[in-house]
């Protein structure tokens, strides 16, 4: 079969990850890579996207790093139009890069929430909204969530209401961008094995109660993201924007 025509195939599109220098967000830039996207890999430490894109393209992939602070507002505008310039335009966005701040409703001051605010959520609107102003029809923004949207848990306020915001965000952005046949949609990653999450990973305790709390009884593995981002980026999802898909053994479907 020639892949080219497959509707999940995404050869000569652009495809912009943040935050993929380590964990989810190199498995999606792998994956739509692996789909034949040319990727722009997004991250603060040019050395470390060096290493990223090297390892996509030893994978035969495509990948060009793009280095920028989400914290800074000019800075991600100034890169944008760079890289539009250079590559004629960019038909995937995927706001992958955010923070965590796991503390108490009363342990979390306004500062703290703001700054965490600012990158998981204030960060992707303005970057979506950039973006957007120079997407082809056709194009394809993909919010990364999480659970936490959805579903709560004490000492981790601030995280959840960044991502109920981007899931809202979501809808909003598919309400006003549909006309231009570009399509907004979310997906809320549950427990995964992330470097970052080892120290939880390797918790026994937290092992047996997730073969308890969710379907496939296990953690995620990080190559198992790409998949839906793919799907959500490729033809194959024309029709679908303004959605949430929940990537996470089903945690929040099993009681």
């Amino acid at each position: 079969m020639d892949v080219s025509s497959s509707p999940f195939a995404l050869r000569g599109r652009v495809a912009l990850v943040t935050g993929a220098s380590r964990g989810l967000g190199f498995e999606m830039a792998k994956g739509l890579a692996h789909a034949g996207a040319t990727v722009l890999v997004h991250g603060r430490d040019p050395t470390t996207l060096a290493a990223v894109v090297d390892a996509i393209r030893d994978g035969g992939g495509q990948a060009h790093a793009l280095s920028f602070d989400l914290g800074d507002g000019a800075a991600m505008a100034t890169a944008i139009d760079a890289a539009v310039r250079q590559f004629e335009r960019i038909d995937i966005l995927v706001n992958n890069a955010g923070t965590r701040d796991r503390r108490s409703l009363a342990e979390l001051d306004r500062a703290a929430v703001a700054r965490l605010l600012e990158i998981d959520l204030l960060a992707p609107f303005q970057l979506a909204r950039h973006v957007a102003a120079q997407m082809p029809a056709g194009g394809r923004i993909i919010n990364i969530s999480s659970i936490a949207g959805q579903i709560s848990r004490a000492a981790d306020p601030a995280y959840g209401t960044a991502k109920g915001g981007l899931e809202a965000m979501t809808r909003a952005m598919a309400a006003e961008l549909g006309a231009r046949a570009i399509t907004v949609n979310a997906v809320a990653p549950g427990f995964f094995a992330t470097d970052a999450n080892g120290p939880l990973v390797d918790d026994p305790e937290i092992g047996a109660w997730l073969a308890q709390r969710t379907s496939l009884g296990r953690w995620g593995q990080p190559e198992e993201i790409a998949g839906a981002v793919v799907f959500l980026a490729s033809p194959a999802a024309s029709f679908i924007t303004g959605h949430t898909l929940v990537v996470d053994g089903g945690h929040i479907t099993h009681f």
